[in-house]
């Protein structure tokens, strides 16, 4: 029999992966299969290179499922770095975005990462960096809008004086 061949064996082999990643379900086969080898006398170096991991990786997988059998290979949840600001300071912090950093007593007059990480930390005491406080824009439901750059040295008095009139030509009084 001839030696078989995939076409752009490397290219598939990245996709495949990802497409291992892609579901909760997938990646319990996945670890399933690599169990499976494990079982057959493979060692975990062998596995982790045939499986794209590194062997430590196969080890825990090993490990988890001597501890709790097959729930041991199902996800975890990864619940992450706890949230520096709880739900009644997010209420808070909702209230005073929503009224200008002019009321608040800043000189800028509109909201953005920089200043609110510096009210954060001038008024509650939480230090939160910059990209941290653009995504809490977007969780409190705030989008980004840049202010409208002025013209230098333009008179507001021309500027009124442009106006449409009812045809959709423009005047100058």
């Amino acid at each position: 029999m001839r030696k078989l061949q995939v076409k752009n064996a490397e290219t598939v082999k990245l996709a495949i992966r990802q497409e291992i990643t892609r579901s909760e379900n997938t990646r319990y086969q996945h670890r399933l299969h690599a169990l499976l080898l494990i079982c057959e006398g493979m060692s975990a170096n062998k596995v982790a290179r045939l499986f794209g991991q590194s062997p430590r990786t196969i080890q825990y997988w090993v490990n988890r499922f001597n501890r709790h059998g097959f729930d041991g290979l199902l996800e975890t949840s990864r619940p992450g770095r706890p949230s520096a600001l709880d739900e009644e300071l997010l209420a808070k912090l909702g209230k005073d975005l929503r009224k200008s950093p002019v009321e608040l007593g800043y000189s800028q007059g509109f909201w953005d990462g920089k200043l609110l990480s510096h009210h954060l930390q001038e008024v509650y005491h939480v230090e939160m960096g910059v990209r941290q406080c653009q995504r809490l824009f977007r969780k409190l439901g705030f989008r980004r809008r840049k202010p409208r750059p002025l013209i230098a040295n333009s008179d507001p008095a021309l500027k009124r004086g442009f106006k449409k009139n009812m045809s959709g030509k423009t005047r100058i009084q």
